[in-house]
């Protein structure tokens, strides 16, 4: 199938999980046409089978905001011609799915029809499109749509129960590659973090108010009471400085490294013993899985879609947003034995190899083909 990709270039997971299904489809001998307005940052290496075309969005003083979703519509429409291409997958229902559909609407006035399947990943139903502004344009959107996925169960209930949908949505997890996550690190680069009676705990994500930042500081500053412990916290946002902040007041801003975004997140969860999501809501909880695939236990809330991923009492513990009494708690339970420990790191690999790229994405294409077979029977009647 010659498969069209429209998705956020950025760090964000929806992008991310883009850009990885993406690449796995052309190694599934499918032809792969990225759309957007920059190179996806997981993007590293085009091939005959991955092509990447920008989205153009020239400046016009009329615009006070410039309007991509047209431009992005234009693009959609000359490529799908230029390249034949059979069917879009876009990632968010606002402003991709609504860019496909006037694009689909477009071609059609040349008898082409193009099929849209819509991936939902979370933010784009429980925070953008519930908003009174945008909401009629994302229920049109997702009914508009060929196929619809949502990446957990909890996202396709809230999606049903924020929107008037009356179209089927398939729940298609988010994944990872198993192989990716098979690490031969030093312990020597272990002792650059912490000693050898420390446990590390980690925290990756973008520093949002919605991850919590400060019940990770807290969680942790209970847990190093009780157990030798340096905290890992790694990436970049808005709640980085007040992190910081409390760490000083804690006194605990020796024990607390913060990498900012790094490029070696694999050493970092290699050598991790516990991984902190302590989010307001998470679609699914991809930070999740990626700790869980290198064999790190979770101490999350138990919110949205993480209790699809983190398994109470087998890959980690689950506890309500805010209650940082019992999620130290729990961390602490985990920490304090290390045969316990052990036990939770290997639920943790098998839990996760459930999600692995290679059961997820067959599902991806049996949609592609189901989604074509409806759409070429509809032509027909």
């Amino acid at each position: 199938m010659k498969i069209g990709i429209v998705c956020y270039p950025t760090f964000g997971g929806s992008g991310v999980v883009a850009t990885e299904l993406g690449i796995e489809l052309s190694k599934r001998g499918h032809e792969i046409h990225f759309i957007t307005y920059n190179q996806p940052v997981r993007l590293e290496q085009l091939s005959n089978n991955v092509h990447y075309h920008e989205v153009n969005v020239p400046e016009y003083p009329l615009f006070h905001y410039q309007p991509y979703e047209l431009a992005l519509s234009s693009k959609l429409v000359d490529m799908v011609k230029l390249h034949n291409i059979e069917i879009l997958h876009v990632h968010y229902a606002i402003p991709h799915a609504y860019a496909a559909y006037m694009a689909q609407k477009m071609l059609r006035e040349e008898s082409i029809y193009i099929p849209i399947v819509t991936t939902l990943h979370g933010t784009d139903i429980t925070l953008v499109g519930s908003h009174p502004f945008y909401k009629p344009a994302v229920t049109f959107s997702i009914n508009k749509s060929d196929a619809v996925t949502a990446v957990s169960q909890s996202l396709k209930d809230d999606t049903m129960r924020l929107f008037d949908i009356k179209n089927e949505i398939h729940v298609v997890t988010n994944f990872i590659d198993i192989n990716k996550y098979n690490f031969h690190f030093t312990d020597c680069q272990r002792d650059m973090m912490a000693h050898e009676n420390e446990k590390i705990i980690t925290h990756i994500s973008n520093f949002r108010p919605v991850k919590r930042i400060e019940d990770v500081i807290n969680v942790f500053y209970n847990v190093q009471k009780e157990i030798p412990a340096k905290l890992m916290m790694v990436g970049e946002g808005p709640e980085k400085e007040k992190a910081e902040q409390l760490c000083e007041k804690l006194d605990i801003l020796e024990k607390v490294i913060f990498f900012g975004r790094s490029h070696e997140i694999d050493k970092i969860l290699c050598f991790s013993d516990l991984f902190l999501l302590p989010s307001e809501t998470e679609s699914f909880g991809l930070a999740a899985l990626e700790a869980m695939a290198s064999g790190v236990p979770v101490i999350s809330s138990n919110t949205g879609g993480i209790p699809e991923v983190n398994k109470q009492g087998v890959t980690g513990f689950l506890s309500h947003v805010g209650d940082i009494d019992d999620m130290s708690k729990n961390a602490i339970h985990i920490l304090s034995n290390q045969e316990r420990l052990k036990t939770f790191k290997q639920n943790a690999k098998v839990e996760a190899a459930k999600f692995d790229i290679h059961n997820i994405v067959p599902q991806y294409e049996t949609i592609y083909e189901n989604t074509l077979k409806m759409c070429l029977f509809t032509q027909k009647l």
